[in-house]
């Protein structure tokens, strides 16, 4: 990983195996839901699966789940290695068919060993590289011809997301006693917003539920995303136009979109059409079209 310094990077992998232990089966199900929507029907059963930063491994046991043929996740924090290997344990999968290691997508020769994959994904993980567009570049280029890069890439809001870089660099650099109590400080003002406003409703049953129910967004925790939110470094952003220029010179076609302008992630499925194939028409992007994803 290409950072300054290291020991300002975001425990990822501390936050990982916290979230699996609240790991149940409805939330895995939430998981195979969100990578079928993003892949589109049948677009990863009896595939090659490429999980690029895999951090707790949910997504790539929801690609088994799917049927994917074989599986190979890595990440680079040796915790989310450990977490992802755990759950290839619950769920009993031969390593023959889910292979798991640690590894850099910034490291060109080790990605270029690794060949190419029927479908690559990479939800919420470039942007915290250290060099967002190099790791764009390794994912694009493990996809096989034919196949899909599935990525989510936080939205650039030029100031807005520079003073949330701000944020999480202060967060990184505090001692271990005081980060929680400083992200609870930072996130204050974004729930207290949230509560008045379903208050102002008549419904805040509703701010309730954005917590009880938030399994229902990929089948994560609210509380292990807010700490994220608030520490994820290093801290990369987007617009969706440089996101679809950068895959065009990689050749690769858009397919499905969730565009997102404000705060959080906007997700693309590209698809890299295979040799002799007419590409499509790259979809619009549409800003009116809600994404998933919280604060940056």
């Amino acid at each position: 990983m290409q950072v300054s310094d290291d020991d300002q990077r975001f425990a990822f992998g501390e936050n990982w195996a916290g979230f699996l232990t609240r790991l149940d089966e409805e939330r895995i199900r939430e998981a195979v839901r969100s990578v079928e929507e993003l892949a589109g029907p049948g677009a990863v059963a009896g595939r090659r699966w490429l999980d690029i930063g895999s951090g707790s491994g949910l997504f790539s046991l929801a690609a088994a789940r799917i049927g994917a043929a074989q599986l190979h996740s890595f990440d680079y924090d040796p915790t989310c290695v450990a977490c992802t290997q755990e759950l290839r344990r619950r769920e009993g999968i031969d390593p023959g068919r889910w292979k798991i290691e640690q590894a850099s997508v910034l490291d060109a020769a080790a990605m270029a060993e690794l060949g190419q994959f029927d479908v690559v994904y990479s939800w919420g993980v470039l942007h915290h590289t250290g060099d967002l567009w190099t790791a764009f570049d390794h994912a694009a280029g493990a996809v096989a011809p034919g196949g899909q890069l599935l990525i989510a890439i936080y939205n650039d809001q030029g100031a807005r997301s520079r003073a949330w870089r701000t944020v999480k660099r202060i967060y990184n650099r505090l001692p271990q006693p005081l980060r929680v109590p400083y992200a609870l400080a930072v996130m204050a003002p974004f729930e207290l917003r949230h509560l008045v406003a379903r208050t102002a409703q008549l419904r805040p049953d509703r701010y309730v539920r954005s917590w009880t129910h938030y399994k229902s967004l990929r089948g994560m925790s609210r509380w292990h995303d807010l700490l994220d939110w608030v520490g994820g470094y290093p801290f990369e952003v987007a617009t969706p136009g440089a996101v679809l220029d950068r895959a065009r010179r990689h050749g690769l076609v858009l397919e499905r979109q969730n565009v997102r302008l404000g705060l959080g992630c906007s997700e693309f499925a590209f698809r890299l059409p295979a040799a002799g194939e007419d590409a499509a028409p790259s979809a619009v992007v549409d800003p009116a079209v809600p994404a998933t994803g919280g604060p940056t």
